[in-house]
């Protein structure tokens, strides 16, 4: 993730602004709202289980980093959650008590947090993340866009002086999305340059990352965040919406069948609704074809000493239009 300054966030904001309004009339009948239809009972959690456990399994993968992944993976004991073979997951995986605000009749939600991001035993004094997944494809299998699947969370912002002190991406909500990718492929012989677009099955994961900007740092006179938006067409992170009121938050994606993703985001913890609507892409330009699972990134500055802010989710959620089952 690289960092936005808030000069281009002020310009370029204005230019999404625009663009979405646009977008937003040209796309409405295809939306669909993220908690729309029958729940999948079998996926998520809501963390209610106060003997609920995670077996880490250390060390964790760093694959993205080593080629790594080191069997066995950490894993929930309800089978519901895993470790990333690709970048591992976070050092705390905890039920902890819900914080105030949370939904009604919540008693548990879970934190996650990490302090070595990176390669276990090594420091990279870059910015790293972890990765935690839900297991939808081993329980369910990947979900077709015909059934426009959704999820929904609800993530717990702490107040700013908690959270970690620098400038940049701190935590994901995302997508693992299979469909046809259209790429370029360039080829220069003696008569000139000749472009060919070639279409192929692949993984890519939109979603949303919330970036804080530190008043600690010269830019920004104030704590805020904001919301960015992976991605558009050309796998360029959007503007969402910025952050000045800490606390619960409630996130979600839809996947419907014209291939376009669906970002809605709200402050608090009620069931998102159409005025809750950001933006509709078409991440990478691919073809969505299946929802494979969501997942959480924890994101830090991988220095060895530095936490990680306290993320803290709860309920989150798999949904379909349409029951295939």
């Amino acid at each position: 993730m690289r960092m936005i300054s808030w000069k281009r966030c002020l310009m370029q904001s204005l230019a999404v602004m625009t663009a979405l309004s646009v977008f937003t009339y040209n796309t409405a009948e295809a939306q669909v709202v993220p908690g729309s239809g029958y729940k999948i009972n079998e996926v998520g959690d809501d963390f209610e289980d106060e003997d609920w456990s995670y077996i880490p399994n250390w060390p964790k993968a760093s694959q993205n980093l080593d080629s790594q992944t080191r069997h066995n993976l950490g894993e929930s004991a309800n089978g519901r959650w895993y470790e990333s073979a690709y970048r591992g997951q976070p050092d705390i995986i905890r039920r902890v008590p819900t914080p105030a605000g949370g939904l009604p009749g919540s008693k548990g939600s879970l934190l996650l947090r990490s302090k070595f991001t990176g390669i276990p035993e090594m420091v990279t004094h870059k910015q790293q993340q972890d990765d935690f997944l839900a297991n939808v494809n081993g329980i369910t299998g990947a979900i077709s866009v015909a059934n426009s699947p959704s999820f929904v969370v609800r993530v717990f912002l702490p107040p700013w002086n908690e959270w970690e002190q620098r400038t940049g991406a701190t935590f994901g909500i995302r997508a693992d999305c299979e469909g046809m990718v259209v790429k370029s492929e360039e080829k220069r012989g003696l008569f000139g340059i000749t472009i060919r677009e070639k279409r192929k099955q692949d993984a890519y994961w939109p979603g949303f990352f919330i970036q804080y900007n530190c008043k600690k740092d010269p830019k920004y006179d104030e704590d805020s965040a904001i919301v960015l938006i992976r991605s558009d067409d050309k796998g360029r992170d959007l503007f969402g919406p910025y952050i000045t009121q800490t606390g619960w938050w409630t996130f979600g994606m839809s996947f419907t069948p014209d291939s376009r993703v669906h970002y809605y985001a709200s402050p608090g913890v009620d069931a998102l609704t159409q005025a809750d609507y950001i933006t509709s892409t078409k991440p990478y330009n691919a073809e969505t074809q299946r929802l494979v699972t969501f997942f959480f990134n924890v994101v830090n500055m991988d220095d060895g000493r530095t936490w990680s802010t306290n993320w803290i989710v709860d309920d989150p959620e798999v949904f379909v239009l349409r029951r295939w089952w």
